[in-house]
């Protein structure tokens, strides 16, 4: 008999789960008595923190009461006449929709995660951002919201309209695939090579799953990569440009979510 991994059997994804994040929330609610209040309309996943830190040390972030998962806090803040949710150290693809599903339980219509990751091809000098149109599912929580597939794609209707309106600014953002990986720490170099043979530009660990979560539930999700570093390659790495890459993040958000918004 030929074997089947464990990760591609046993799924029917026309199939409700029997676990729904709504109940989760429920009881989470009842258990630390919280009112029912919907989160904002657009929430960041910040997998870095630094976004979130930043944030805090100005005094900008406000705890969001109407969170009620179990494993996080989210926080609100205000930027260009927009109001949006965070939630810090979302790292990784199970735990990044572990929190997507519940974000859009909570009210959340448009989820964007800007994360930062590994340059494959050089196409830039780091830092600068790419707008992940197309992902590499080399992680695990694809396969249980999708089919097996090489990639999973973003919403062509989120992505045109951000992506123009991020063509009229300032900010270096770049178009292209990503490779979402679970073992940060198993990037090797046949591995890198053959992703950079396919075109693909960095390296990251949630936009793949995050993308299957939002096709599969027709949610409204965008990710960024965040170039900056070569992994740990090279003196000096992992620097994120003025402000530890605060402003540039924070400009980002305010383009991509108006644009996004108004297909949502």
């Amino acid at each position: 008999m030929q074997f089947q991994a464990p990760i591609l059997g046993l799924k029917n994804h026309a199939e409700q789960s029997v676990f729904r994040p709504e109940n989760m929330l429920r009881e989470s609610r009842r258990q630390k008595s919280l009112d029912h209040i919907k989160v904002p309309r657009v929430c960041l996943l910040d997998p870095d923190g630094d976004l979130l830190l930043a944030l805090q040390t100005n005094g900008r972030a406000t705890k969001c009461e109407g969170w009620a998962c179990y494993h996080t806090v989210m926080h609100k803040f205000e930027h260009e006449g927009l109001t949006f949710g965070i939630i810090g150290n979302a790292v990784g693809a199970a735990f990044s929709v572990l929190l997507a599903e519940q974000a859009f339980a909570s009210g959340c219509e448009l989820l964007i995660s800007i994360t930062s990751a590994g340059q494959i091809v050089p196409a830039a000098k780091a830092p600068y951002f790419i707008l992940i149109e197309r992902a590499l599912r080399d992680e695990g929580t694809s396969y249980h919201y999708l089919p097996p597939a090489r990639y999973v794609t973003a919403d062509p209707a989120l992505v045109k309209p951000v992506a123009a309106a991020l063509r009229f600014t300032k900010l270096q953002v770049l178009e292209g695939a990503s490779w979402t990986t679970d073992a940060p720490f198993r990037e090797t170099a046949t591995a890198i090579e053959a992703a950079r043979a396919e075109g693909i530009l960095a390296v990251e660990m949630e936009a793949a799953a995050l993308y299957a979560f939002a096709q599969a539930c027709g949610r409204k999700i965008l990710c960024f990569a965040q170039i900056t570093n070569q992994m740990g390659q090279i003196d000096g790495d992992f620097e994120k440009g003025e402000g530890n890459g605060v402003p540039a993040a924070l400009s980002l958000l305010a383009i991509a979510a108006r644009a996004a918004l108004k297909v949502v």
